[in-house]
């Protein structure tokens, strides 16, 4: 359920399109999209935030959450849970 949905909020969020159907858990995301840069982190975060009904402080977010959509799901799956 995370995945796709944070998938789907990624897609939106960077435009991506129909290139963001072919991401799976283990897509590279940050220096392998160059779309995600550090604005379109702020406004993903943003997105994740309102969509999930999640709190992100700065303190939670590393490099290491935004490695791949599966990093990225489970950082949401947690702070959700």
């Amino acid at each position: 359920m995370y995945l796709e949905q944070t998938k789907t909020i990624l897609g939106d969020v960077l435009n991506l399109g129909p290139a963001a159907a072919a991401l799976t858990a283990d897509s590279p995301l940050l220096g392998s999209l160059p779309e995600l840069d550090s604005m379109a982190v702020v406004t993903l975060i943003g997105a994740l935030e309102e969509h999930f009904g999640i709190v992100v402080d700065d303190d939670d977010i590393s490099a290491s959450t935004f490695a791949t959509l599966g990093s990225l799901a489970h950082f949401v799956e947690q702070k959700a849970g």
